[in-house]
C-alpha cells in the first residue's frame, strides 16, 4: 500500500464492524443466536446494557453493516469509527484522515496520508462542514495555572515551558460533548500570517487527543512565534513536530540553544498535508525548515516528504513489507525499513539548504520521551579499549 493513498474498499475487506465493536467495549450476546446476524452488546458498570448492535453478515467483513431495534441510523464499519470518532486515540488533519488511520491499524496494514475520496462520495459519505468556533468554549490558561499545568506535568514539561508558550495556549471544551463537561488543552490553529482561528489540537488526560470538528489542517497548523517584532523574514528556523506537545518538548530541551527571535515552532497534528508546509514555508521564506518528526519509521518517512516537497521533486513512497520504495520519475530507490532516513534520500536526490534536522537521540521516540526519561532503549556505552579502536580507526583515515 501506498503513504499517499489508502484504498477504502480494500481495507473493509479485513476490518468487520464486529473488530471495531469488541475494541469499543461491545460483546457478543450469545443468548439472540449465532447466524446471518448477531447482537453486541455494550455494557455499563452494572452489566446493563447501553447500547445494543445488530450486525448482519458477520462471517463476511466486507459487507457487514449494522443497525439499532430502536431505530437509530446504522451503517457499515465507516459509520461506526465516525460515530466514536473521538474513542481510537487518534488525531488526523479530518475526519476522514482519523478514519483512514484507526481502519488501517485495525487491518494491520501501513499507516496513510490521507483516504481514497471518490470511493467516500460515491458510497455517500459527506465531509465536516467548516469549523465552528461557536461550538467551542475557551478560555484563556492564565487564570487556571494549576489546571492546566496538570497536563503539562504528566508529559514532563515544566511551568516555564508552560509561561513560554502561554499566548498559544487555550482552555477548550466541546458544548456539543455535554457527556464530557470538563475543560482539555487545546493548541490554536492558524494559517501562517492570519491571526484567524481556524481549528483546534486537543489534548486531555488519559491520553486523549483529538482535533476540534471542522479544524483546518491543510493549510493551517498550530505555528507558535515567541519572538518580539513576529517579522516572518527574521525566522531563520521553522521546527516541525507532530504534535504541539512534542514540539514544546524540543524547545524544553534544546531551550539553551535556541534563539527565539529566529525561530518559530510548528505541529502538524499528526500527519501533514503538502500545503501545511509549503504555505507555512513561503510565509517564512528566509527560514530552513527542521525536521523534529518522530524517529520512528512514518516520522522518517515525514522528513523525506518535507524535503521532496520544498526541493520540488516529485516523489511517491510505498511501503512494501520490511522495506519503503522510492519513486520520483524513472528514479526508483528500495530502502530498507531500519535505513529509511533523510541523509539515505540525500544521496539519492540532490538536496539543497532548505531543511535541516533536530531529531531526538535515536534511542527516544520523540523529543515528548526524551524530557520524560523514557528511552525506547538504554545505549550501550563503549569500553576503554573500544573507544581506543575507534580513535585508532579516525587517526588510519585522517593519515
Amino acid at each position: 500500500m501506498s503513504y499517499e493513498r489508502v484504498d477504502y474498499k480494500f481495507l473493509k475487506n479485513k476490518v468487520g464492524i464486529d473488530d471495531i465493536a469488541f475494541h469499543l467495549g461491545y460483546r457478543l450476546d450469545r443468548r439472540a443466536g449465532v447466524g446471518k446476524y448477531i447482537e453486541m452488546v455494550l455494557p455499563d458498570a452494572s452489566g446493563n446494557a447501553i447500547d445494543t448492535l445488530v450486525i448482519k453478515n458477520p462471517k463476511d467483513k466486507a459487507t457487514q453493516t449494522y443497525f439499532r431495534r430502536n431505530g437509530a441510523k446504522g451503517g457499515d464499519v465507516i459509520s461506526l469509527i465516525r460515530e466514536n470518532i473521538n474513542r481510537f486515540n487518534v488525531s488526523g488533519r479530518n475526519e476522514w484522515d482519523v478514519v483512514s488511520q484507526v481502519m488501517a491499524k485495525f487491518a494491520n496494514e501501513p499507516i496513510p496520508e490521507y483516504g481514497d475520496s471518490s470511493y467516500l462520495y460515491k458510497a455517500g459519505y459527506t465531509e465536516n462542514k467548516e469549523f465552528d468556533p461557536i461550538r467551542y468554549e475557551t478560555q484563556p490558561i492564565d487564570n487556571h495555572i494549576k489546571h492546566t499545568l496538570a497536563f503539562f506535568q504528566k508529559r514532563g514539561l515544566t511551568a516555564e515551558t508552560m509561561k513560554d508558550f502561554a499566548p498559544n495556549l487555550r482552555l477548550i471544551k466541546d458544548t456539543k460533548m455535554t457527556q464530557y463537561p470538563y475543560f482539555n488543552l487545546g493548541f490554536p490553529y492558524r494559517r501562517p500570517g492570519d491571526d484567524k482561528i481556524v481549528g483546534y489540537e486537543i489534548r486531555g488526560f488519559g491520553g486523549f487527543k483529538n482535533k476540534a470538528a471542522g479544524t483546518d489542517s491543510s493549510s493551517a497548523a498550530w505555528i507558535a512565534d515567541l519572538s518580539e517584532d513576529k517579522d516572518p523574514n527574521s525566522i531563520k528556523n521553522v521546527f516541525f513536530a507532530e504534535s504541539a506537545f512534542d514540539m514544546m518538548a524540543f524547545y524544553q530541551a534544546n531551550k539553551a540553544r535556541i534563539d527565539k527571535e529566529s525561530s518559530v515552532f510548528v505541529s502538524i497534528g499528526g500527519t501533514f498535508s503538502d500545503k501545511q508546509i509549503t504555505n507555512i514555508m513561503k510565509y517564512y521564506s528566509e527560514a530552513r525548515a527542521m525536521d523534529c518528526f518522530d524517529n520512528d519509521l512514518p516520522g522518517r518517512i515525514y522528513g523525506i516528504r518535507m524535503a521532496a516537497l520544498l526541493e520540488k521533486i516529485p516523489l511517491n513512497i510505498v511501503k512494501e513489507d520490511n522495506f519503503v520504495k522510492l519513486q520520483s520519475g524513472e528514479k526508483n530507490i528500495i530502502m530498507q525499513e531500519d535505513n529509511v532516513s533523510l541523509a539515505e534520500f540525500a544521496k539519492n536526490f540532490p538536496l539543497r539548504y532548505k531543511v535541516g534536522q533536530a531529531k531526538a537521540p535515536k534511542n527516544y521516540k520523540d523529543w515528548n520521551d526524551v524530557v520524560m526519561g523514557k528511552p525506547l532503549y538504554n545505549l550501550e556505552m563503549p569500553t576503554k579499549h573500544q573507544r581506543n579502536e575507534i580513535l585508532e580507526q579516525k587517526r588510519m583515515k585522517l593519515a
